[in-house]
């Protein structure tokens, strides 16, 4: 399974996911790209199973039905390390479960 988090996301996240290749959207090329193009650029990749963002108006301003990938919004109370890295916890166990063209909300597990 290939993971992209949002450059909003702490790069460091991606080693609290041990098994699965992740990158960032910076490390993809796509750094400062608009939502909107962000998920055509995925889309059209085809490199990703899973996108993970904390941008919750995401889903509301992008049509994500039938998107070949799941989206996954933390709802943290910051993008500080410290508030995103407890979430690795609740994304591991789930991630094969996800389906792509479905967004999960996953609210802070504290």
């Amino acid at each position: 399974m290939r993971i992209l988090l949002d450059e909003c996301l702490p790069k460091d996240l991606a080693r609290e996911l041990p098994g699965y290749v992740v990158k960032t959207v910076p490390q993809a090329g796509w750094a400062s790209i608009s939502n909107g193009k962000l998920l055509a650029l995925i889309t059209a990749s085809a490199q990703f199973d899973v996108f993970i963002t904390m941008d919750k108006n995401l889903p509301h301003q992008n049509k994500t039905s039938g998107l070949p990938f799941s989206l996954v919004v933390l709802r943290a109370q910051s993008n500080r390390l410290e508030h995103i890295l407890p979430f690795a916890a609740e994304i591991l166990p789930r991630l094969a479960g996800f389906k792509p063209g479905h967004v999960y909300v996953i609210a802070s597990p504290v």
